[in-house]
């Protein structure tokens, strides 16, 4: 699962300065690849790009290919949200997860089952920034490995146990077999290759750099030396120090860039300095904005993306970014070379290029996203850009795309980081553009949003309530975006088991829509499902079905008895019956909702199959064994067809069978069909989960044991 990168062109798996890590990768460990050597205090590390990845590329390859692990999940761990994605992405795989589940949540059970699962596994967690991203997210178990490379060795804390291994340059050997690897097609190019090698300290970046620029063009070995040394004196000069290789390999390296790709090159370089180079979608390099960008600096060249392929080649071809064609293509550029760009580029530059980003980001970005990981690149692309960019987005707005990766945020479930995220983004937007302007009220009511999803609902109240003064102040009480945001406060306060207050503002919100919009508008219908939910989750089951039988008329009569709100308000209906113990009208609905939903969307319908368990429970309750047996049944093996056996939609529904058994006096088939439910639970959730939990408590009532699944 995830996305491994490829082995960079010359790899040599380094048996001088690498050996041990073989031997430490045995089950149960933890191994932290971290530069060999730090970094001086506020200079760039230019020998922390040693190689680090490509040595967990090389390691999980052979773990992989040799059979000794049976899941292999490489997480690209520059943020927490990145974890996240990393890790739901393999429980929807592996476990049967729900991908619209939240994301802390459906993360916990996979790191439970890692603990706990003899599957012999193997989790990369590349590029780790710090320890805080895996606060409650470090994998472990005994049948497992861990591998984590990071910049930064703070980042792996004590808490991790880790074995640090230190990753620095190439032994002498190494680089010399690296250099003479790479310089294949001209035997004199070899020329001087071990005095270079000496020269640039065998660092590996610089040993890349150099090489890719001898190979494209008639210098030897020789000769870049002696560019090598004439340059690093003369930076050295500048900078009043000794320089790391790399630091001047770079810059020959853009020289040949822009003399086989004028301008394109160059301006190319520029915006990849700006996003995530993890892992870049090459897409993003295809954009409109990226296409026109790059033709405003490419003087006399045609805008099309024959340019900017054009321009990517060349920066391959020069060592200055990489082309992963694995699992889904995309560009991957050193992060210690991005910082050196984003520095040389001049401030008007780099605002076009910041703008010709974001634009391009918001360009390929998907509507719809069916999981945390769908965009994850591009989250991680613009969370690089806004750090890079500073307030060059926030040229008298928010710049759209920075709405769009925190949308992207609450559509994935990622809601504890979402929090955080709009957080941020409502300060920055406050100081930025001012309390009143439009988008600075747009995040604050993002931001409430965020708290709801994240189980934070009095901070959400205290959000929304701030939102609806706002509105209120600017818009007027009875304007339609005025009474939405009373609608938002009200919901957040049943979210909060704040009843009585919910109860006063939803039924204010319902007056104040019937009295603007008609009692038969769409919006009031809405906000009387809503007061009817909060008369429910209050115990005021007649006030609830009171309500819910006149919208369903209002319904019915406006928008038709087939409309999906008609038959998800006639739902409603039926569970309010169900709660107050009237199972003839609530079986009558139910009878009316399954076949509407069968008719309107197929009898495999994930809503149809709900609809059938639903009813099969009200048959259960009123004491109609054979009806209640059979939609159970047929519930189970849709559910079963549709998400898998492993799903906790599955297991939920055939244990409300395994009841049914019992209470019918098949104990055998109960006891059997919890057995295998058990077995299950085990297999694909943490023992805290409240299904697993009770699962067990049936599995112990009925066989009058301890609970397990034997």
């Amino acid at each position: 699962m995830g996305v491994v990168p490829s082995l960079a062109d010359g790899f040599i798996a380094r048996p001088e300065t690498a050996s041990a890590l073989g031997s430490a990768l045995a089950p149960g460990a933890v191994v932290a690849l971290v530069p060999g050597r730090a970094a001086a205090a506020g200079t760039r590390d230019w020998q922390g790009a040693c190689g680090k990845t490509q040595l967990a590329v090389s390691s999980a390859e052979w773990l992989w290919q040799s059979g000794r692990v049976d899941l292999l999940v490489w997480v690209t761990a520059t943020s927490r949200a990145a974890v996240l994605s990393g890790y739901v992405e393999a429980a929807v795989a592996e476990m049967g997860a729900d991908p619209a589940g939240d994301a802390e949540v459906t993360a916990g059970r996979f790191i439970s089952w890692l603990a706990e699962t003899s599957c012999p596994w193997l989790v990369v967690l590349d590029d780790l920034s710090q320890a805080a991203d895996l606060e409650g997210l470090r994998p472990a178990g005994p049948a497992g490995r861990v591998v984590i490379t990071t910049r930064n060795p703070a980042a792996v804390s004590d808490e991790h146990r880790a074995r640090a291994l230190p990753v620095g340059a190439f032994s002498p050997r190494e680089a010399l077999s690296y250099l003479m690897g790479r310089l294949t097609a001209d035997p004199d190019q070899r020329l001087g290759a071990i005095d270079l090698v000496q020269d640039l300290g065998c660092e590996p970046l610089a040993l890349a750099q150099a090489s890719a620029v001898i190979a494209s063009s008639v210098l030897s070995c020789r000769d870049y030396r002696d560019y090598f040394a004439r340059r690093r004196d003369q930076m050295a000069r500048t900078a009043g120090g000794e320089l790391a290789a790399a630091a001047v390999t770079w810059t020959f390296s853009a020289e040949q860039a822009d003399r086989l790709s004028p301008g394109a090159a160059q301006s190319l370089l520029a915006l990849a300095a700006l996003l995530d180079g993890n892992g870049i979608p090459t897409e993003v390099f295809g954009a409109p904005s990226t296409v026109r960008y790059l033709a405003g600096n490419a003087a006399g060249r045609p805008a099309d993306r024959e340019l900017v392929r054009g321009a990517l080649l060349v920066l391959e071809r020069v060592g200055l970014l990489a082309a992963d064609r694995t699992g889904g293509p995309r560009i991957r550029v050193t992060a210690v070379v991005q910082a050196a760009v984003r520095a040389a580029t001049p401030a008007a530059m780099l605002d076009r290029t910041a703008h010709a980003a974001a634009d391009a980001l918001l360009e390929v970005w998907p509507e719809e996203e069916p999981g945390p990981w769908s965009a994850g690149a591009l989250r991680s692309s613009a969370a690089c850009l806004q750090r890079g960019a500073g307030t060059l987005l926030w040229a008298g707005r928010c710049h759209p795309l920075l709405m769009r990766s925190g949308q992207s945020l609450d559509q994935t479930h990622l809601a504890g980081t979402a929090v955080g995220y709009w957080r941020e983004l409502a300060t920055v937007s406050g100081r930025a553009l001012g309390p009143d302007h439009p988008d600075t009220l747009a995040t604050g009511h993002r931001l409430a949003y965020a708290y709801l999803a994240a189980g934070r609902a009095s901070e959400a109240v205290s959000w929304f309530q701030w939102a609806l003064a706002e509105r209120a102040r600017a818009l007027g009480p009875d304007h339609p975006g005025t009474i939405a945001a009373r609608l938002n406060l009200g919901r957040a306060l049943v979210a909060a088991g704040q009843l009585d207050d919910a109860l006063t503002v939803l039924g204010g919100v319902v007056g104040d829509y019937e009295r603007i919009r008609g009692g038969d508008h769409p919006d009031t219908l809405g906000a009387r499902d809503e007061l009817a939910a909060a008369d429910y989750t209050a115990g005021h089951f007649a006030d609830a079905i009171r309500l819910h039988r006149r919208t369903l008329g209002d319904r019915e009569h406006v928008q038709g008895p087939q409309h999906p709100d008609t038959i998800a308000t006639r739902q409603k209906l039926a569970d309010a019956y169900m709660a107050d113990g009237r199972l003839k009208n609530a079986i009558s609905q139910y009878k009316r909702v399954l076949a509407d939903w069968q008719r309107a969307l197929g009898p495999d319908h994930l809503d149809t199959i709900a609809a059938r368990a639903s009813l099969g429970s009200a048959y259960h309750s009123a004491g109609r064994m054979a009806s209640a047996l059979q939609m159970f049944e047929e519930a189970g093996a849709g559910y079963e067809r549709e998400l898998g056996a492993d799903h906790p939609d599955t297991l939920a529904c055939r244990l409300n069978l395994a009841h049914a058994y019992y209470d019918v006096g098949r104990l055998t088939d109960a006891l059997s069909l919890l057995r295998d439910i058990a077995a299950r639970c085990e297999r694909t959730m943490p023992p805290s989960d409240p299904l697993a939990q009770s699962v067990r408590e049936s599995l112990a009532n009925v066989g009058g044991g301890d609970g397990s699944a034997r």
